[in-house]
């Protein structure tokens, strides 16, 4: 098979091109199904060293693996948050915080912390033609508090 013939796709419910109508952002909460697999690999792996403990390719190798299987499955379980704000809730509470009428906007899924907290990053400006005003809002996902807002004269040339 040559370089031309292989592709790389994004997975269905990522793939935005073609889609029609309000695009649904994937929940964070799907890395807890890897972490099950991790933590679940890991048990058999540690069973398996344990029982087999006399075989010739088992060694301390194992439960290194088993040990690092289960730090990287503990990760994904608590960093699998569920969101409850979506992106038109948190455009909703941007327009709240920023104190002025809000004219084009725009949503952007970050994350935020240790534990990859999801976040709202929004982007938004005055309805004047141009803007006034400009503000930047950090919304968490999760609970929809405001996390950081930035408020400012918009200083571009438009």
């Amino acid at each position: 098979m040559s370089d031309d013939e292989v592709r790389d796709e994004l997975p269905v419910d990522l793939d935005a091109a073609g889609y029609v109508g309000a695009y649904q952002f994937p929940d964070n909460s799907r890395r807890r199904v890897p972490g099950i697999i991790y933590l679940t690999l890991a048990i058999v792996i540690l069973a398996v060293s344990y029982v087999a403990d006399d075989a010739v390719v088992v060694n301390d190798g194992w439960r290194w693996a088993s040990f690092a299987l289960a730090v990287i499955g503990v990760i994904s379980l608590t960093s699998g948050w569920r969101m409850v704000v979506d992106e038109r809730g948190a455009l909703v509470a941007a327009q709240q915080s920023v104190g002025f009428p809000v004219g084009h906007a725009s949503a952007q899924q970050v994350w935020h912390g240790v534990r990859s907290r999801p976040t709202w990053r929004v982007l938004c400006y005055s309805v004047e033609e141009p803007p006034l005003q400009r503000g930047l809002v950090l919304i968490d996902a999760v609970d929809g508090r405001v996390l950081e807002r930035l408020v400012e004269e918009n200083p571009e040339d438009l």
